[in-house]
C-alpha cells in the first residue's frame, strides 16, 4: 500500500489504506484542525524527535471495552487501601510533561516531542484532551492522558513514579468513562500491561465501524 504525503489541508486518506505496519501518512502538522480530523477517523500521530510526523491506523487494533475491565486482585487491595488520591484534569501540564520525561525500558528517548506536548496541551485547553492525576499526599506520583472524541476515548501515554500509581489512575479513568457512556477505549497497539486489564486486539474494520459511530456526536472548537 502507498504511504501518503499530506498537504497543508487537514485531510487524510481512508485509514483502511494504511501499510501492514499501520503507517498511513507522513507530514502535515499538529494543528487543532488536523488532530481533530485524525481522531474522528481513528488515526493518531506517532513519531520520534528527528522524524517527520507519522500518522498510523494499525490493524489489528488494541482496544478495551469499558465493561470488560479486569482488575487484578492485588490491585483491588491497593484501591481499597486509599493510598492514592485521584483527580481529573487538575494538572494536565504536569501529567504530559511527566509522560514525556519518563524512562521506558527498551526505548531510546521519547515519542512525546515538545511539539506534541504543546499540541495536546492546546487540545486540552479546547476540551478534547484529558488527564488523570494520581497523588500521594501532595505529590504527583502517576497519571495518564488521552483524547475524548464523542463516545470514544483514545489513551495516549501514562507514567508512574511509585508502584501501582498509574494502574490506579487507569482503573479510575475506565470506570469514569463507563459511567459517562463511553463505548470504546482505544489502546492503539498491543502491550502485555494493557492485556492484563482486559484489553484485546480486534480487526481494524471492526474498530473503525464502532469508532466512527461513537464519534458522530463530536463538538469542536476548531
Amino acid at each position: 500500500m502507498p504511504v501518503y504525503m499530506l498537504s497543508d489541508t487537514p485531510v487524510f486518506p481512508p485509514p483502511e489504506q494504511a501499510e501492514p505496519s499501520g503507517l498511513l501518512a507522513v507530514g502535515g502538522d499538529l494543528s487543532l484542525e488536523r488532530l481533530h480530523a485524525a481522531y474522528t477517523q481513528g488515526i493518531f500521530p506517532w513519531y520520534s524527535e528527528d522524524d517527520p510526523i507519522l500518522w498510523f491506523s494499525p490493524d489489528p487494533r488494541m482496544i478495551l471495552w469499558p465493561d470488560k475491565l479486569h482488575v487484578p486482585t492485588s490491585l483491588v487491595r491497593v484501591l481499597a487501601s486509599k493510598r492514592f488520591h485521584v483527580t481529573f484534569d487538575k494538572d494536565f501540564a504536569g501529567v504530559i510533561r511527566a509522560c514525556q520525561e519518563a524512562n521506558r525500558p527498551g526505548q531510546d528517548g521519547t515519542w512525546i516531542t515538545d511539539e506534541m506536548r504543546e499540541a495536546y496541551t492546546c487540545l486540552h485547553e479546547c476540551g478534547h484532551a484529558h488527564s488523570v492525576e494520581v497523588w500521594q499526599e501532595d505529590k504527583l506520583v502517576g497519571g495518564l492522558y488521552g483524547v475524548r472524541t464523542g463516545r470514544c476515548y483514545s489513551g495516549e501515554s501514562m507514567f508512574t513514579r511509585v508502584p501501582d500509581a498509574s494502574k490506579v489512575g487507569f482503573v479510575h479513568l475506565v470506570r469514569k468513562l463507563q459511567d459517562e457512556g463511553v463505548v470504546l477505549i482505544d489502546c492503539q497497539v498491543h502491550t502485555d500491561h494493557l492485556a492484563r486489564f482486559g484489553a484485546e486486539l480486534i480487526p481494524r474494520d471492526e474498530f473503525l465501524a464502532i469508532w466512527c459511530e461513537g464519534c458522530q456526536a463530536v463538538s469542536s472548537c476548531v
